[in-house]
């Protein structure tokens, strides 16, 4: 199965879970996956959130910042891959001058 993002009409979510500014998706889900192509402009974050039903993995296609996670703060860029064990918190945040555009995938339950 192919999804095509180009075809998926953008949501725009302004302070998601708590973040600054806005966080862009374009979204696919079905009964197993919430998959999503998401971007948060400079200065935009998602904020911190809990996964009590699933974990979530990142893919980090363009851009930099930091996630905050169990605590602690790591550096991502373009190329990374980010993920939150089921159970676990986390946030994003776009700390950079340019778009950070990312791959995601959140498991339904």
């Amino acid at each position: 199965m192919i999804i095509n993002f180009e075809g998926i009409e953008e949501t725009i979510l302004p302070h998601f879970n708590g973040g600054e500014k806005e966080f862009k998706a374009k979204m696919f889900a079905d009964k197993s996956n919430k998959i999503l192509y998401g971007k948060l402009e400079p200065g935009a974050s998602i904020g911190m959130h809990t996964h009590d039903t699933s974990s979530e993995i990142i893919y980090f296609l363009q851009g930099s910042g930091k996630m905050l996670f169990d605590g602690g703060e790591e550096a991502i860029q373009a190329g990374m891959c980010h993920y939150c064990p089921k159970g676990y918190a986390h946030s994003l945040v776009n700390d950079s001058k340019a778009d950070l555009i990312f791959f995601a995938v959140v498991p339904q339950q």
